[in-house]
């Protein structure tokens, strides 16, 4: 790497870690030449400071390599499956089984930007864009994400992120959500999911603000992928995309966990 350093770039030990599970070069067509790490570290200088991919610092490879990377591991799910390798890490070093039996479930509804695709009317928070479905286990960490219009209630969103996950989790067991998700939906993830969905609501006697037993730890992860700059708007066409942008930030905030700097 012959240029200053961003305060986003891997550093030798996290990029060994990386690279171990990134994935392979095509065994055919032309021979990879450019830098994968520059690569990467060009996607995260987009993640963290949200800007549009043609003004990406010339010292980065061309903006149109960076995007061409960053569009074929999306449409090939690598960024969910770079998640799930360093996730899986991350709760080993903390002394908790490779796969979770508990997690949490929550949404996020942001503006979204004149790019155009997929939004709606949130009425309840008062939201024109999109709502980001979240699933995270009990340290917050991100087991699954799916981005859709914010004018689908929390409850058919519910159903989206439950449906395709039920299979990918076999551990899993009981999930936490706030009274946003009660109702029907209880008995409908008991028996489609084969999961019980537990409610933690406000009791009568909580007044102002009160921290709520398991909510916290999603809103946490919802704070720390609000906190990508790139993330704090919506600003893509295809919701798929900033699904991948999601995984992309846990995979970052992973990668110093068990790289720190």
């Amino acid at each position: 790497m012959n240029r200053q350093a961003y305060p986003t770039d891997l550093t030798d030990e996290q990029w060994e870690l990386l690279e171990s599970i990134l994935p392979p070069a095509a065994l055919r067509g032309r021979k990879r030449t450019v830098d994968l790490r520059e690569i990467v570290n060009a996607q995260l200088y987009v993640l963290r400071t949200g800007c549009a991919w043609r003004l990406l610092p010339h010292d980065f490879p061309k903006w149109q390599t960076v995007y061409y990377y960053f569009r074929g591991w999306r449409a090939s799910e690598w960024f969910a499956q770079l998640n799930e390798g360093l996730r899986v890490q991350v709760r080993q070093a903390e002394g908790r089984a490779p796969e979770p039996s508990a997690a949490i479930l929550d949404s996020q509804s942001v503006k979204t930007t004149r790019q155009g695709g997929e939004r709606g009317y949130d009425a309840g928070k008062k939201v024109n864009g999109r709502k980001r479905h979240i699933l995270v286990d009990t340290i917050g960490l991100l087991l699954y994400s799916k981005v859709h219009a914010a004018n689908l209630q929390d409850r058919a969103g519910a159903k989206l992120v439950l449906a395709e996950i039920k299979d990918f989790f076999p551990t899993l067991q009981l999930i936490w959500a706030d009274g946003g998700y009660s109702g029907k939906l209880i008995e409908w993830v008991a028996t489609t999911c084969l999961l019980t969905l537990v409610i933690v609501k406000r009791t009568a006697e909580m007044t102002g603000f009160q921290v709520l037993p398991r909510r916290w730890v999603v809103e946490r992860t919802l704070a720390w992928l609000s906190g990508q700059r790139r993330l704090s708007k919506d600003y893509e066409r295809l919701p798929e995309t900033t699904e991948a942008w999601c995984y992309l930030a846990m995979v970052s905030l992973m990668l110093k966990r068990l790289k720190p700097a």
